[in-house]
């Protein structure tokens, strides 16, 4: 599949057309950014890493009966994958209390909650994605209620299968945001990446960080985490 134009370039990706208008190519990148972009870096070696292991665990996902973008992976940094509309809202599951959600309730960082939480925020940068509940997300149209529903459902089987699969592997998956977007049919599936971008990662005996926080915390080691990480999973 022949790569064209360049159609979007975010904070972590580049997406372009393909002579088939309904796939894009996906282009990882090492630059990095928290707070909303305020912070900003580069994580050498970070768009293998978070290509190759998005795409590993999208495709073990699938097996698991949740629909995803992934396609085929081209190469260490690029992957194709379907053209989707992405539903604009991230939604967060979370399984032990950290980052936003120990300083809005006040809960100690490492306190494993009794069951999963599912936050979502609006996709919105320039507003600080701010947190929706079911009701604005009705009321302003970013999804359906069975859209809602169906996207919760992927989001805890997808929390179900990462945290067993994770901690074979001596991870605990303490919390991570997803994205979803509709394909031309409108059939949703899990877009975006699933990366020590988009995951806190901990070591599962030390408690050692081994994601993006590092970044965000200033903690040093960040390359070092990813390529722990990626190690763990693909064995490489």
């Amino acid at each position: 599949m022949k790569k064209m134009e360049q159609l979007y370039e975010g904070k972590a990706k580049k997406v372009f057309a393909t002579d088939d208008p309904n796939y894009c190519i996906v282009d990882y990148k090492d630059d990095a950014t928290a707070f909303n972009g305020e912070k900003k870096g580069t994580i050498v070696g970070k768009g293998v890493v978070n290509n190759r292991m998005t795409n590993f665990l999208m495709k073990l996902l699938e097996k698991q009966g949740v629909p995803t973008h992934f396609v085929e992976e081209l190469s260490d940094r690029e992957a194709l994958v379907k053209k989707v509309t992405i539903v604009p809202l991230e939604v967060i599951v979370r399984n032990i209390a950290a980052g936003s959600l120990s300083k809005r309730l006040g809960i100690e960082e490492g306190v494993k909650l009794s069951r999963p939480v599912i936050e979502y925020s609006y996709k919105n940068d320039a507003l600080g994605d701010p947190m929706v509940n079911e009701y604005h997300i009705f009321a302003m149209n970013y999804a359906t209620p069975e859209e809602l529903s169906l996207i919760a459902d992927y989001a805890l089987k997808v929390n179900a299968f990462l945290s067993s699969y994770l901690l074979e592997h001596g991870i605990e998956l303490v919390d991570f945001k997803l994205e979803f977007g509709k394909t031309a049919d409108g059939t949703i599936v899990l877009a975006d990446e699933i990366s020590p971008d988009t995951c806190r990662l901990w070591d599962s005996t030390t408690h050692k960080k081994l994601d993006k926080d590092r970044f965000r915390r200033d903690l040093g080691g960040v390359e070092d985490a990813y390529n722990e990480v990626f190690r763990r999973l693909l064995g490489e």
